[in-house]
């Protein structure tokens, strides 16, 4: 075979080629990237249960594979037909409530029998500032339409289309299955194709699977604890919309800086300015309780796995709900991880490098 030399234009019309392929590739699954962002991270946190079932050796692991995708329909499509259906119920509920002029009177009312807004302005004179009751009723309004618009949104583009989501939930689980049976024959096939050394690639690739595991089985966890005890909370002490609001405050579960208490707190103050302050005292304590143990319980459950500032998490979350939806809760961080395993295999192995080529003389 001839010698392969960078300036042979043989080589230069393969690179172009080859660069081609992976573009035309990349545009032909681009419709399917949710689908194939989901199986993977599903696969990645239920491939232990296949491994264990796996052990048996009784059982091929085409079986195994069958078994765990059975679970994760019973386990994840079933609940996602009532929680999809309510949850687009309970929020354009929650919408219009927030156009309705009786919902405007109450805050109204609200504001005029407590003194709250006399009190407010007491405090903000002292910064030359004020505010008036139409200005604090139109910013609780708005609030309240853009979540209550935003999760119907959400919830409607599911359920306007049963099909396609049957469809793609089914794609997934064909996704999960294969990953399961030949998905280290995939990353082996990647591994090898890489150009860098197999130790910066397995530790790619093991940061990305210990985020997943951590997003859907720590935050996910901790999450569908917390918006299910919430929402029983808010059914125990009679507010409408209960399910509604045990699902934002489990979605919020995710977020390290705000946390459940952008849903406890505001209930808390609207009990003690509507008089019941025993119920508002007991959402405040129940926050700071359920609080520390989350905050103790949570780097326990992680270790050193996954060293990330929560203000990054939190802003990574924000900016993924922000460019792909829902799904965003898992891309961000997963895009944020990738970042800083390049960034710590750059420092570790070619920040010396660098530094020396730079002060070559010339």
């Amino acid at each position: 075979m001839g010698n392969v030399s960078t300036r042979n234009p043989i080589l230069w019309f393969f690179v172009i080629c080859f660069i081609g392929s992976i573009f035309v590739l990349s545009w032909l699954l681009f419709p399917f990237l949710p689908i194939l962002v989901l199986g993977a991270v599903v696969s990645a946190v239920c491939y232990p249960l296949y491994w264990a079932i796996q052990k048996n050796p009784r059982i091929s692991p085409a079986f195994s594979a069958f078994v765990t995708c059975f679970l994760i329909f019973l386990i994840l499509f079933i609940p996602s037909v009532f929680f999809v259906g309510s949850l687009a119920q309970q929020a354009l509920g929650l919408y219009q409530m927030a156009r309705d002029a009786v919902f405007s009177e109450q805050i109204n009312a609200l504001l005029r029998d407590t003194h709250i807004l006399d009190r407010i302005n007491a405090v903000l004179v002292n910064f030359n500032y004020s505010v008036t009751g139409d200005e604090i009723k139109d910013a609780v309004s708005e609030l309240i339409k853009f979540v209550g618009l935003f999760l119907y949104e959400q919830a409607r583009v599911i359920a306007s289309n049963t099909l396609a989501f049957v469809v793609n939930f089914f794609l997934m689980i064909l996704v999960v299955y294969f990953l399961m049976l030949d998905g280290h024959r995939l990353i082996a096939y990647i591994v090898d194709l890489s150009p860098l050394p197999t130790a910066q690639e397995r530790m790619l690739i093991g940061k990305f699977k210990e985020m997943t595991r951590i997003l859907l089985i720590v935050n996910g966890l901790v999450g569908l604890i917390q918006g299910a005890l919430i929402g029983v909370l808010f059914w125990i002490f009679g507010f409408n919309l209960a399910f509604l609001l045990g699902v934002i405050a489990g979605l919020l579960a995710f977020l390290p800086i705000i946390g459940i208490g952008a849903v406890l707190l505001p209930a808390a103050i609207y009990l003690i300015l509507k008089g019941n302050v025993a119920a508002g005292v007991f959402f405040i304590v129940y926050y700071i309780v359920a609080g520390g143990i989350e905050y103790y319980l949570k780097p326990k459950m992680v270790g050193d796995r996954v060293h990330m500032h929560p203000l990054l998490v939190f802003f990574a979350i924000i900016g993924g709900l922000k460019l792909f939806g829902m799904l965003g809760m898992i891309y961000g961080p997963l895009v944020v991880t990738a970042f800083l395993t390049m960034a710590d295999i750059y420092r570790a192995n070619y920040q010396r490098l660098v530094e020396s080529e730079a002060h070559v003389p010339v």
